[in-house]
């Protein structure tokens, strides 16, 4: 049977509600507990999964609870419940994991003392949604059946605490046995069955969620040697920043930091997201250990102080190399708005430089235009000059009264003024031409 839903059309008649007004009220009631009766063995397990790898896990649960008499389980359901016989299968998915918990009253020693593979057969069956990530085998016994802890456990990492007012113990050694569960025990001295439900929820939630936050460290492990390739790289760069004088090596360098800002922003986002999840999950760990309310037992190790001893480096070593991500991505964006600025100077004086070349070329030029001018005004005038001296002296032979040479000595200046007037007017007539047309 799968959880009921709250009718919100029932509880508000003839209002439009939000459209998200039915998944915020639900849910707080999306995991409720449930009552179990001691003494029992409940069998959790936990599989990370992606979207399409989620699709593919409602059917075949769908198929598995149809074939156990239960009812299908929606596309979008988020939790389901079936009946097995005399076990019951809780399924619930989250964010990025879907969770299977195998729950079995024991009345007897030989059913407690079982193996867990033989109280959840069906897992080992069913299709693997994803990854395996967690696997732990909860024993909740009564105060005459309590084991002997110093043997169940590993004395190195023991961890012993009461909850529910001295009422119950609680003990792990957060270890693995040899079939992969981490075993975990109440030992119930009195405590009602749904209290046992909520802090068999709490306990199970723990464990999933600690082993969820230390996901992170094997992607630290992984991005540490590129973050530290980049820091190296960014030293040489700078120093290098400080040697290089032209243009191109410059250009060079800058090429070099975008490339070292690419790599670091890429591994930055891979590991964004396991990063913040691994910081929620922590909190979330911090949550049920106070939620549960353990008090310490003498001589005994707490959950606290063992998870702060071995969880708390572990997430520490993850959280340091995100801020060297965020502390080197700042440090790469100064290197390279300074080497963009001492770009930008060199590439400023280059153009100024070619402006005074071209401003030399145009002096050069325009000298080079007034000895032209020179020689073609000397020149057009030495022609007309002549041309004018030709026709004179022919004019001579019929006016003997003329003197040729006079007229031609008093009409060349004349000449020459007209031709330069001449010249200089046709000058500046080409050059305004010129400007317009730049200007167009």
């Amino acid at each position: 049977m799968t959880f009921e839903t709250i009718d919100i059309g029932a509880a508000a008649p003839g209002l439009s509600p939000h459209q998200d007004r039915a998944t915020v009220l639900n849910e707080v009631h999306a995991r409720p507990f449930r009552p179990i009766e001691t003494p029992a063995r409940l069998i959790h397990f936990a599989f990370q999964s992606t979207s399409a790898e989620r699709d593919a896990e409602v059917t075949v649960l769908s198929e598995f609870s149809a074939e156990n008499g239960g009812s299908g389980v929606p596309c979008d359901a988020r939790h389901h419940r079936l009946s097995l016989g005399d076990v019951q299968l809780r399924w619930e998915r989250h964010s990025e994991f879907s969770s299977y918990c195998w729950y079995k009253k024991c009345p007897n020693d030989e059913e407690l003392n079982m193996d867990a593979a033989q109280i959840a057969p069906e897992m080992y069956s069913l299709v693997q949604p994803g990854p395996h990530l967690v696997s732990i085998d909860l024993r909740i016994v009564d105060a005459a059946s309590a084991p002997d802890l110093e043997a169940m456990f590993a004395k190195e990492s023991l961890c012993v605490m009461t909850a529910e007012g001295g009422a119950a113990t609680v003990a792990t050694d957060f270890k693995a046995d040899p079939q992969g569960f981490v075993k975990i025990v109440i030992v119930n001295s009195g405590v009602p069955p749904m209290r046992v439900g909520a802090l068999a929820q709490r306990l199970l939630e723990l464990e999933t969620y600690r082993v969820l936050a230390l996901l992170c460290l094997p992607e630290a492990h992984r991005l540490e040697p590129t973050v530290r390739e980049i820091e190296r790289s960014l030293v040489e760069a700078t120093q290098q920043m400080t040697q290089t004088e032209s243009l191109e090596d410059n250009e060079g360098l800058l090429d070099k930091l975008v490339i070292l800002a690419a790599r670091l922003e890429a591994g930055a986002a891979r590991s964004l997201y396991r990063f913040g999840a691994s910081r929620a999950y922590q909190n979330i760990v911090h949550g049920r250990i106070a939620a549960i309310g353990f008090e310490a037992v003498a001589d005994r190790e707490t959950f606290q102080a063992f998870l702060s001893r071995r969880m708390a480096p572990a997430l520490q070593t993850c959280f340091s190399l995100e801020e060297r991500q965020i502390n080197l991505s700042r440090k790469l964006a100064r290197a390279t708005q300074l080497l963009r600025a001492k770009v930008d100077v060199a590439m400023e004086r280059q153009n100024r430089d070619i402006l005074q070349t071209m401003n030399e070329r145009a002096q050069l030029q325009l000298r080079l235009q007034q000895t032209v001018e020179g020689l073609s005004i000397a020149a057009v005038s030495y022609y007309v000059v002549g041309l004018l001296g030709y026709f004179l002296k022919g004019l001579a032979h019929r006016e003997p009264r003329l003197d040729a040479e006079l007229a031609v000595a008093l009409a060349a200046p004349v000449i020459v003024i007209f031709i330069a007037l001449l010249v200089r007017h046709k000058t500046k007539h080409t050059a305004g031409g010129a400007v317009q047309s730049t200007r167009r």
